[in-house]
């Protein structure tokens, strides 16, 4: 195995301007369940509770730091999929490698709406989404050569 980024947490000041400050020092780190894992969980950084067809915006106060031609995936845990049908609201959230170095820290937010009939809350320390690290590439003819100055949802913004 490529080992090709690391976690962190991003600073108190950035998590304080969208998540709740009490819990800043409970963040808990994405990490693998077994040596066979694919995902990394992604842990609730305190509890939330979705009725059916609720959303929720969920500061997860992580940041990762990639290596140049991989990206981040996350989805929602398996059993909160299969049993909710709990779906991240834009299907698929991409983490870029250059995400880290963005204004908000590379700040990661997971929006999640409960598409089931069936309440679901999730307690503080469990993990709700997986990220799994997958390696991509360009065309032969890319000239590409801006650079992200802003955070989510900033690469659309004409620099």
């Amino acid at each position: 195995m490529q080992k090709i980024a690391q976690f962190f947490k991003v600073s108190k000041d950035e998590f304080i301007k969208s998540g709740n400050p009490a819990v800043y020092q409970d963040i808990i780190l994405p990490k693998r369940a077994t040596v066979g894992s694919a995902g990394y969980d992604f842990f609730a950084p305190e509890e939330f509770s979705l009725l059916p067809n609720q959303t929720v915006k969920i500061a997860t106060g992580v940041r990762v730091k990639i290596d140049a031609g991989w990206v981040l995936k996350i989805y929602p845990r398996s059993s909160l999929g299969f049993k909710y049908r709990l779906n991240l609201d834009n299907t698929v959230g991409i983490i870029d490698s250059d995400y880290y170095y963005a204004d908000n820290e590379g700040h990661i937010f997971i929006k999640m709406t409960n598409c089931g009939n069936t309440p679901l809350t999730v307690e503080k320390g469990k993990a709700f989404a997986q990220g799994i690290f997958l390696e991509y590439g360009i065309t032969v003819d890319d000239e590409c050569d801006g650079v992200r100055t802003g955070g989510l949802g900033s690469t659309d913004k004409k620099l």
